[in-house]
């Protein structure tokens, strides 16, 4: 059995934020990552998909953009290049190809058990991300065999799905960009449209992102707010990174034909019921919409009042058809796929100590879970509203590396 002070789980953009922090205070580490290094981002995204934060909003502990593009958007080649090259550049202590099996309590710590033997460590980061298991609703097992269900994970292009008509469930990032990219390669596309969260990509002549980081949003606090289980459970703004610096919206794709329709609530074989809160649910994310620009525009007013920024301005409403279909056969509609874009969650099923709630989820103060030693990276709202960016890795393990080390040093501070 081996022995070291922190095992990190995963070779992310997290693992590694989090390896260039431990090894600024001196604090003997390994890195356990399941495949290669960005090994998700390697295997589990769709052909054409491009970050959704420009290159410049891609900082990590010491490294960043410094190409001719910082304004782009990279694609997953140049992703997982570019977080393999972090890893060399820091000289990781990367042990590839690692699955962690189980990891358990010991009297020294933990017990990290996995394929290709144990470790002992005083003290884990959990850094495996967000993302480990697509979210597929209970009712998916009442479609027939005949239509093929599929997720973002489990997609790559258009070619591989049988010939006919797509339903896509699910209207936050993934599945606006899905839906317009069948749609575009001649399929007929039906987007089911739950909650959502509606930006355009430029604003004012600037980045949306640039804006979220310039104010001040993206560096929120979990601990600043009143009810951060409800903004850890927010949908993904619908956001595409492309050349043109578009706005992707429910507008955009019914333009291209796209037809939206309420969340599917029930589904008996291939007949699917239909929500009718698709009207509410486009009125709502329109208000907040119209919430997030206000406050742009009364921070530049009061912040920046001799900005050159273009003038304010506000999107469209969303159009909503007249009568949306209340009730969906998948048979008659031509729809010999599902791809199910509802969201994503982490899978801690090899944690075997007893963080998790009766829902499943890690209990955790900002990233410091209920046990001692044991941390987390890359949650929702872990510490900051862009903790589950790339660009949020940073500062969180800042934070965390040094609560670690206080923790380890014996000072055992409050959780913060």
């Amino acid at each position: 059995m081996r022995k070291v002070t922190t095992v990190v789980v995963g070779a992310g953009h997290c693992g590694l934020a989090m390896s260039a922090c431990l090894a600024g205070h001196g604090i003997d580490h390994v890195v356990l990552e399941r495949g290669e290094v960005a090994n998700s981002w390697r295997t589990e995204r769709w052909d054409s998909l491009r970050l959704l934060t420009p290159n410049w909003q891609s900082r990590l502990p010491g490294y960043g953009y410094a190409g001719p593009e910082p304004d782009g958007f990279r694609t997953m080649p140049e992703t997982f290049d570019f977080i393999a090259s972090y890893a060399r550049a820091i000289a990781a202590p990367v042990q590839p190809w690692t699955r962690v099996e189980a990891i358990h309590p010991a009297d020294t710590g933990y017990l990290v058990r996995t394929e290709r033997g144990d470790w002992q460590a005083r003290s884990v980061v959990l850094a495996s991300g967000a993302c480990n298991v697509a979210s597929v609703p209970a009712l998916a097992g009442s479609i027939p065999a005949s239509v093929a269900q599929l997720t973002p994970m489990q997609y790559r292009n258009p070619d591989q799905l049988a010939p006919g008509g797509v339903l896509v469930v699910g209207a936050s990032a993934s599945g606006v960009q899905l839906a317009r990219e069948l749609r575009r390669s001649g399929r007929d596309v039906i987007l089911a449209v739950g909650e959502h969260v509606r930006v355009p990509r430029r604003y004012r002549g600037r980045d949306i992102q640039w804006w979220l980081d310039r104010t001040g949003v993206l560096d929120q606090r979990w601990d600043e707010t009143d009810d951060v289980e409800r903004i850890r459970r927010l949908p993904s703004f619908q956001l595409v990174g492309s050349d043109d610096g578009g706005t992707l919206d429910l507008n955009a794709l019914q333009a291209d034909g796209v037809e939206i329709v309420g969340r599917v609530a029930r589904a008996s074989g291939a007949a699917l019921q239909l929500s009718g809160s698709l009207r509410n649910q486009c009125a709502l994310a329109d208000l907040k919409l119209n919430r997030l620009l206000d406050h742009v525009d009364q921070w530049i007013a009061t912040q920046d009042p001799a900005s050159t920024a273009e003038p304010p301005w506000r999107p469209a409403p969303t159009r909503v058809p007249a009568r949306p279909r209340l009730c969906l056969d998948l048979g008659r509609s031509g729809i010999a796929t599902v791809l199910w874009a509802c969201g994503y969650r982490p899978d801690h099923g090899w944690l075997q100590v007893p963080v998790i709630d009766r829902k499943g989820r890690l209990v955790h103060d900002g990233g410091v879970v209920a046990a001692p030693g044991l941390y987390a990276m890359g949650l929702p709202f872990l510490r900051r509203r862009k903790s589950t960016l790339i660009d949020g890795a940073d500062d969180d393990a800042r934070d965390l590396s040094e609560h670690l080390r206080a923790w380890l040093d014996g000072r055992l501070p409050a959780a913060a």
